[in-house]
């Protein structure tokens, strides 16, 4: 992953079936590789740091690992629950990527005016943008 632009993707969205709960538990448990992570970022073109805080770890340490290295239980995790939230994401902006990045790097009131990004260093915080992006869905916005 780049530290500097992250590259936006320019295909179209194509829209995948999301993970269940016991899937993310059963994927968790094994530990999901890197290289996995550099593939989620890439859906939106989040940054190391972005990552590294989504998944709770630091930058320096995801930078070392190599591509075909399980991250831990606990990163496994929050990746898994980040690739389905930026599914969502890419399902509720019509596979808009850009938009999608935008709305993540935005402050909502909903969020106490921080970004939806920067609740994502909580367990909490994935369910909460998660139901933010339901209610857009149903077009019931803040």
């Amino acid at each position: 992953m780049a530290t500097s632009t992250p590259s936006i993707p320019s295909n179209r969205f194509m829209p995948v079936k999301l993970l269940t709960e016991m899937e993310i538990i059963t994927r968790s448990r094994q530990g999901v590789f890197r290289a996995e992570a550099d593939r989620v970022a890439r859906l939106i073109g989040l940054t190391d740091k972005e990552m590294a805080a989504a998944l709770g770890i630091s930058a320096s340490y995801l930078h070392r690992l190599k591509t075909d290295q399980r991250i831990s239980q606990d990163a496994s995790e929050r990746l898994l629950l980040l690739e389905n939230l930026l599914q969502h994401a890419l399902d509720t902006f019509d596979g808009r990527a850009l938009t999608v990045a935008g709305w993540l790097r935005s402050s909502l009131r909903e969020l106490d005016y921080q970004t939806p990004l920067q609740t994502l260093d909580t367990v909490t915080g994935y369910t909460l943008v998660d139901r933010i992006l339901g209610r857009i869905d149903h077009g019931i916005f803040g």
